[in-house]
């Protein structure tokens, strides 16, 4: 699944400044700033958090650390403005299919896990974006168990 999202990110057309460039940062934003928003729902962004969300852009878009911070950095911009989570789902809904939208949902529980405990508002929020995301039960619940068995390796 984490080769669907690499897929959709990685660079098959070279030229720096492509509409297709544009796009893919978009989405990368899009999925880390849902990531931020998980990370900020407790009121306190755990330095734990914030190292899984790179870890996982480093993951999922194959970029370098100093790339996902940079991507990071502009997902807590967006995050910032955003008044809400749909403008994040709707072009992750537009872009990804069901797939790659659940590695994106197995790497927000991934932040979730990243500080030990998972806080009521953080499952409550998960539950809504696995909703937002258009994935069923069954996917939230292979998506947690993927990135328990994750956190715990």
């Amino acid at each position: 699944m984490i080769d669907l999202l690499k897929q959709l990110f990685s660079p098959d057309d070279k030229r720096v400044g492509t509409r297709r460039d544009f796009d893919k940062h978009q989405l990368a934003v899009a999925a880390t700033a849902l990531m931020v928003q998980l990370a900020r729902v407790d009121a306190n962004e755990d330095d734990r958090e914030l190292q899984t969300i790179v870890d996982c852009a480093v993951d999922a878009h194959e970029v370098t650390r100093e790339e996902a911070q940079a991507i990071l950095d502009d997902a807590r911009a967006h995050a910032d403005e955003a008044i809400s989570v749909y403008e994040f789902t709707g072009q992750l809904n537009e872009q990804l299919d069901q797939e790659a939208k659940q590695v994106v949902l197995e790497s927000i529980w991934r932040v979730a896990f990243a500080d030990g405990r998972i806080d009521k508002y953080e499952e409550h929020l998960i539950r809504r974006l696995a909703e937002l995301l258009h994935l069923n039960h069954r996917e939230y619940m292979q998506c947690r168990h993927r990135a328990e068995q994750h956190s715990s390796s």
